[in-house]
């Protein structure tokens, strides 16, 4: 099964990862985005909607870097196999 992204750029189940994400509000407003997993991700967005739509790009630089220096990704963000349950949270709108 593939999704569609807004950047038109096609993406399947097998570039899905499942990462915890910290969403800190600052001061001035807005929030960064931190991941206790992938300490070089760092992202941030005036609005929840904004931070977390970041989060895809910042990963995917992590992905990019981790992969010049010739890293494994840390246990625990890869999903499981087909048929399984995968658990996570999510940030939901209630109007």
């Amino acid at each position: 099964m593939l999704w569609h992204r807004p950047s038109c750029v096609w993406y399947n189940s097998a570039m899905i990862r499942r990462l915890p994400l910290v969403f800190t509000p600052q001061p001035e407003g807005g929030f960064t985005v931190t991941s206790p997993a992938i300490p070089e991700l760092i992202t941030e967005g005036d609005t929840l909607e904004e931070a977390f739509a970041n989060v895809s790009d910042a990963f995917a630089a992590v992905l990019e870097l981790y992969s010049q220096e010739g890293r494994a990704l840390p246990p625990g963000v890869e999903l499981p196999p087909a048929g399984q349950i995968v658990w996570t949270d999510a940030l939901v709108e209630v109007a």
